[in-house]
């Protein structure tokens, strides 16, 4: 399945009741869910950390579908269409 397919079907299910809620809000829950995401790796806890991650590409793409974006498109062109030096440039913390 790809991203855009997945995208799809979340549409499906949930795009009428994320509109309603709409994209401040998501944006709210995605904060907590990265802050939820954070403390699962500070504390080691792999497992607890994976299920946290999908929380927040769950919301992300959820908050794609709200803003009409194309989240595969959008990191096909941004991460893998460029090349690897225009996208690495600004992450001065990279080991190199």
């Amino acid at each position: 399945m790809t991203l855009h397919a997945l995208q799809a079907e979340l549409a499906a299910r949930f795009a009428a009741q994320d509109r309603a809620s709409g994209a401040a809000f998501l944006v709210s829950v995605l904060q907590e869910e990265v802050g939820e995401l954070a403390r699962a790796v500070r504390k080691g806890q792999q497992e607890h950390a994976g299920k946290e991650a999908v929380d927040v590409l769950f919301l992300a793409l959820s908050l794609c579908n709200v803003l009409g974006q194309d989240a595969e498109g959008q990191l096909r062109a941004k991460f893998l269409q460029r090349p690897m030096g225009d996208v690495t440039r600004t992450w001065t913390d990279l080991p190199r």
